[in-house]
């Protein structure tokens, strides 16, 4: 369980710590931390969703869906938001590969960058806002969201080389053991699925998209993946996620909500 703690410690802002560590016992990894990355999105889905939800029953959906989304932008600290950020810098702004790496290491913001994170935010907003304010549909979706975007990042981590021979993207596919990675991914699909029930198909289409994508762009621009293309992918499939469910929330009902 240290490993989780550690995972919700590095991926969020909440100070649990990792917990007391026994003598000869070493401090969990990152690296041990990552196959817990989509549970620690389930749980910050829910938080949002739960929050969401809630919401609806005395505001607008619209207003619901915006409390939430910044809430779990202050819950992860705007983690994944700065790696999109610095890739849309990067990716756009910069013309050889060489640039674009010292571009993703500069920790400001240019045109590109701040575009890219407020499209992120609003796209999410307007998303949970268009769910038909069914609290029910509301809470599973963004879940599933937040699970399998951090799934995608998981995927990605494990099957694409890397840009570069330093940074917390290198360290991680250097020690990363697959067959772990691979069952905290399918753990993340597993809860979305719990949630949505068979919509979990057209997500997982939709997050495998998000997947190629990025990875291909990745590939392309720079070489391989960094941890700022790993928060990129886990935006990405987010979205994709929460817009393909705005088709199926206007024409179908939750299996659990029936």
């Amino acid at each position: 369980m240290r490993s989780l703690r550690a995972a919700i410690t590095f991926l969020t802002r909440v100070p649990i710590g990792v917990g007391p560590i026994a003598p000869g016992t070493e401090a969990p990894s990152l690296t041990d931390a990552v196959p817990w990355f989509p549970l620690v999105g389930a749980l910050v889905g829910a938080v949002v969703g739960g929050t969401a939800a809630g919401l609806m029953h005395v505001v607008p959906p619209l207003v619901a869906a915006g409390v939430a989304v910044v809430l779990g932008v202050l819950i992860t600290g705007a983690f994944h938001e700065d790696g999109l950020a610095d890739v849309a810098d990067a990716f756009a702004g910069g013309w050889t590969e060489a640039d674009r790496l010292r571009i993703l290491k500069d920790p400001l913001h240019g045109s590109y960058g701040v575009a890219a994170l407020c499209s992120s935010i609003v796209i999410r907003i307007v998303c949970v806002g268009s769910l038909g304010g069914r609290p029910a549909v509301t809470f599973a979706v963004v879940v599933a969201a937040h699970a399998l975007g951090r799934s995608a990042a998981v995927v990605l981590m494990s099957t694409a080389a890397t840009a570069r021979q330093d940074g917390l993207g290198a360290d991680y596919a250097r020690t990363l053991v697959r067959s772990r990675a691979w069952a905290g991914a399918a753990a993340g699909a597993g809860l979305a699925a719990i949630a949505t029930g068979w919509w979990i198909g057209p997500f997982a289409l939709a997050s495998i998209v998000g997947i190629v994508v990025v990875g291909w762009l990745a590939k392309r621009k720079i070489g391989g993946v960094t941890g700022d293309v790993l928060g990129t992918v886990e935006q990405v499939v987010e979205c994709l996620v929460l817009i393909v469910a705005t088709g199926f929330a206007s024409r179908y009902q939750l299996w659990w909500s029936k």
